[in-house]
């Protein structure tokens, strides 16, 4: 592939082609293997990044910070109470300051908006590690661990099941979509996907393939699955709807019943999941959600977390190397053969 990356923001999987996401997840894969085979790829020596979080994280800020440290740069980390966006100093001049200084930001917070702005005003490549809307850099993980597994994308019906209006049901929706990767979003219908979001991708599937569904019917949903993906019923910013959200979803948890519906159990299924996940009370929170409302876990039982089909913690380092593969194509000035 031409070089079509450089000096471009990752803010949205919308705005890449199916090409060019194929790319970044081979190049994932390739980038994996010269970690593992202790092969130095250090194309980014001298730079210096940005990571802004206005939400607090423990994968995405450990990916970038492994990420720019093995390609050779310097990340250099700003939480919540070191950055002011939009409160004592606007998005545009943070963004004009920070671009005169560092050679790429990543921004993790809540608005959308932020991150757009942030691309506009800097002058540099901006990383989407997380907003409302979006979750781009975790898509290409998580496509990354499914090809993996199954050496292939094609054919491939990769099941969301929970709050399927929150930023990973969107990003799933879409980029599978682009992809050609047959997605299902199963979910009460109160907590369906947006309009917009299922529009955007209803286009792509045009193109790509995708055989797309949004359905509140479990049975329906999760048959002949290859993947059953899930995320926590509340997402930052939304505590005071978890008594709503636990009775609109407890029929929509990841457990044993679940995964035999899919048909697929002996059949290479896999289960997948972005982390922090309630799976049983050995966290502070998970405590206080037992107290409160009688439930040992959520979203997905502890059984099945700790079982054979569970592939969450690759997932989860594989959020370094897609996130190492971003940064270098979109900042580094490497030429691009296809790996």
């Amino acid at each position: 592939m031409e070089q079509v990356f450089k000096g471009r923001s990752f803010l949205a999987e919308k705005d890449f082609t199916k090409a060019e996401l194929e790319y970044l997840i081979d190049f994932s894969i390739y980038l994996k293997q010269l970690k593992k085979q202790n092969i130095s790829h250090r194309y980014l020596e001298g730079k210096n990044i940005a990571l802004l979080f206005e939400k607090t994280s423990t994968r995405t800020r450990a990916a970038f910070t492994t990420a720019a440290i093995d390609l050779g740069a310097h990340p250099e980390f700003l939480g919540a109470n070191d950055i002011q966006l939009g409160k004592k100093e606007s998005v545009e001049d943070t963004a004009k300051v920070l671009g005169s200084m560092f050679d790429g930001i990543e921004f993790r917070g809540f608005s959308q908006q932020v991150v757009e702005d942030l691309a506009k005003f800097s002058g540099v490549p901006v990383w989407n590690g997380l907003t409302d809307e979006w979750h781009p850099t975790q898509m290409i993980a998580d496509f990354m661990t499914i090809k993996e597994n199954f050496g292939t994308l094609e054919n491939i019906t990769l099941v969301y099941v929970g709050d399927g209006r929150n930023n990973m049901a969107n990003s799933l929706l879409v980029t599978g979509a682009i992809l050609g990767v047959n997605v299902r979003i199963c979910a009460p219908k109160e907590l369906f996907p947006v309009q917009e979001v299922t529009d955007y991708a209803n286009e792509f599937a045009k193109e790509s393939g995708s055989q797309l569904m949004v359905t509140d019917d479990i049975q329906k949903g999760v048959k002949d699955a290859d993947v059953l993906y899930t995320d926590v019923w509340v997402s930052m910013g939304e505590e005071d709807q978890f008594e709503e959200r636990v009775k609109l979803l407890k029929d929509y948890q990841i457990n044993r019943e679940m995964v035999m519906a899919t048909g697929k159990q002996d059949d290479g299924l896999i289960v997948l999941h972005c982390l922090p996940a309630f799976h049983d009370t050995n966290t502070t929170y998970g405590k206080m959600i037992e107290e409160k409302f009688g439930i040992s876990e959520m979203e997905i039982t502890d059984d099945i977390f700790r079982s054979h089909w569970g592939r969450q913690f690759e997932e989860a380092e594989n959020r370094m190397h897609s996130i190492k593969a971003i940064m270098a194509v979109t900042l580094g000035d490497l030429f691009i053969p296809r790996v």
